[in-house]
């Protein structure tokens, strides 16, 4: 799991983020910048609305659909990244100074897990040279099962489950 980003990587991306703003003519408000700095002081992958909760209860005055929206900027500016791992919703992590790494998802309880394979990246290079391709970033992620029953995470929603392993939106 990623660790929170240090003061100077936030003060990097906040620049990055004012630089973007201003470029596209969006307004820099205090608010955008304090989810930015929330998902940069957090950990791990959330869903929009778990980022708003987590906001609300913290003490900030923030909307939902601020946090969507920016979630939406800092997407166009490479800052977050989005995936689905075969469910209906939007999972989103940080992205900037952040190592390549590819996902687990377990199909029961949907429970993330990251890691990072050298081999991977060695494949990367030599499907580069094979097909004379320029590759500039990849998606990969396998899914199963937790095997402990002890560590999954198992929600008692039956059809969330029948979803998430059949892979329907």
């Amino acid at each position: 799991m990623a660790q929170p980003a240090d003061d100077k990587l936030i003060d990097e991306v906040k620049e990055i983020f004012r630089s973007y703003l201003k470029e596209k003519k969006h307004r820099q408000t205090p608010e955008r910048f304090m989810v930015l700095e929330e998902i940069y002081r957090a950990d791990g992958h959330f869903d929009a609305d778990d980022m708003f909760f987590r906001m609300k209860n913290i003490g900030y005055r923030v909307s939902r659909a601020t946090v969507y929206n920016t979630l939406d900027l800092l997407l166009e500016c490479g800052l977050v990244q989005k995936h689905q791992f075969g469910k209906n919703q939007s999972i989103y992590e940080r992205a900037y100074a952040y190592r390549q790494h590819d996902h687990m998802i377990c199909s029961e309880c949907g429970k993330v897990i990251e890691f990072c394979d050298p081999r991977i990246q060695e494949i990367k290079d030599m499907l580069q040279t094979i097909h004379n391709f320029e590759i500039d970033g990849h998606s990969l992620q396998f899914y199963g099962t937790c095997k402990n029953p002890d560590t999954c995470e198992k929600t008692d929603d039956a059809s969330r489950r029948k979803k998430v392993r059949s892979g329907q939106k």
